[in-house]
């Protein structure tokens, strides 16, 4: 069965923009997986961390995969990039995060699905809501929609940067 999931992107290290483009395309060609759409690129301020600016973005893919599956995959093409988890928060050459997989609920060591804070980061919304705009979703027995969570991020610094 295909799985609509979304998928966040993010970069602060070295040339972000053309990481995440790079690994937007890396992303098609793992294997049973086709990418639906994507987001506008946006420029954030780090949440929690110091360091530059962010470049962000999320897209949508279809997948038949499981979620663990393609959580390695993603964290192979992070791999590529240089990613190191020194700490938490650390600055990033390339950040890829499962946000979404249909409405599943996932709550693994590795993984929690739907991503746990995405509700509070602008990063995350704003270019999820160019996707899907009246985007639900169930986490932790809270119903949470893209109306009031945008309304609680407003204060956060974000823009389309291409």
């Amino acid at each position: 069965m295909n799985e609509r999931v979304f998928i966040g992107l993010g970069a602060n290290l070295g040339e972000a923009a053309q990481t995440l483009k790079q690994a937007i395309f890396d992303i098609q060609q793992i294997p049973e997986v086709r990418l639906v759409g994507q987001s506008s690129f946006y420029a954030s301020a780090p949440v929690d961390a110091q360091g530059p600016d962010f470049v962000n973005a999320v897209v949508e893919v279809q997948t038949a995969l499981e979620p663990m599956a393609l959580l390695q995959a993603l964290q192979i093409i992070e791999q590529r990039y240089g990613r190191q988890r020194s700490y938490q928060n650390a600055p990033r050459t390339l950040d890829l995060d499962l946000l979404m997989y249909g409405q599943r609920q996932v709550a693994l060591p590795d993984l929690v699905l739907p991503h746990p804070r995405m509700h509070l980061r602008a990063f995350v919304l704003y270019p999820l809501a160019e996707l899907w705009p009246d985007a639900f979703w169930l986490s932790d027995d809270v119903s949470w929609n893209m109306e009031s969570c945008m309304q609680n991020v407003g204060q956060q610094r974000i823009e389309v940067c291409s």
